[in-house]
């Protein structure tokens, strides 16, 4: 792993020094565009509308236009801001974990101790471990100023950015507005359907089946070239039924019935432990 930034973790007068790196990586295949008629590769140029000149990526300011005038603001102008100058990570404040709404979680960075002495990192650590409290922090990278969410992820501190409060769009729907029934039977029903689906969530269960179709589908065709029959690969996909429900309740009974067959064809299929021997026990004479 390599660090994108260095900096400093602010709290009161105590000071962190810290490494972020990034904490996620794309394992996505990757691909690019050709034209479908002769599969020659498709690129993009960056070209002056002026002199028609392709121009490096090096030679390229920003430039900002008020619809009468326009300002370019170089790399140099840029840089000279306070806040991107700035090489701190600042704590505004400790909030309860349960009030940093999921919605609003971005990117996510690991910070890696940068001192001699990793004490204050440890006890900032284990300060956010005891108290069960989010720090909020605010600091600047790659031009712009974020607001982030610290917390603690195994021994590690985790910082994620956080989108602001005017990026996160309303939920205006109409539907939402209306007046549902809902029985206590239903309800029932659905609670059972939850419960019939209920389990420690291992992230290591899960596959990102697209990407893994996507890696089937390449070998195959180096294989086979455009004589390839995806049926025969992937197998035919059968219609499924579509619509709107309107039985509820039969769908959900439906639903736990399968959810239960399912779960007990699972425990069938298991290996079954071995009960503990019994331990022999002398009589006494």
């Amino acid at each position: 792993m390599r660090s994108i930034w260095k900096g400093a973790l602010t709290f009161g007068l105590v000071n962190v020094p810290v490494k972020v790196y990034s904490a996620t990586e794309d394992h996505d295949v990757s691909l690019h565009q050709v034209h479908n008629a002769d599969g020659g590769r498709i690129r993009y140029q960056r070209i002056c509308e002026i002199d028609g000149e392709v121009v490096p990526y090096q030679d390229i300011d920003k430039a900002y236009d008020d619809g009468e005038q326009t300002v370019v603001l170089t790399k140099d102008d840029l840089a000279s801001l306070p806040s991107e100058r700035s090489r701190e990570i600042e704590v505004v404040e400790f909030v309860p974990s349960d009030q940093v709404d999921l919605l609003t979680l971005d990117k996510a960075y690991y910070l890696e101790p940068d001192s001699s002495s990793p004490k204050a990192y440890v006890l900032l650590r284990k300060t956010l471990e005891q108290t069960d409290r989010t720090a909020i922090v605010r600091f600047s990278l790659r031009q712009k100023t974020r607001l982030a969410a610290l917390r603690v992820r195994g021994d590690v501190l985790v910082l994620q950015t956080l989108l602001w409060a005017d990026e996160v769009r309303a939920a205006a729907f109409p539907a939402l507005d209306e007046s549902v029934r809902i029985s206590a039977k239903e309800l029932e029903m659905s609670a059972s359907l939850v419960d019939s689906f209920s389990k420690d969530f291992d992230p290591e269960e899960f596959t990102d089946e697209y990407q893994a179709e996507l890696r089937t589908l390449i070998d195959a065709k180096l294989e086979q070239g455009d004589a390839l029959d995806t049926d025969a690969t992937f197998g035919k996909k059968e219609e499924e039924d579509g619509g709107e429900v309107i039985d509820l309740m039969e769908a959900l009974r439906a639903s736990v019935e399968r959810s239960r067959a399912a779960r007990a064809d699972k425990t069938e299929g298991a290996p079954k432990k071995k009960a503990p021997a019994k331990k022999k026990t002398s009589k006494a004479s």
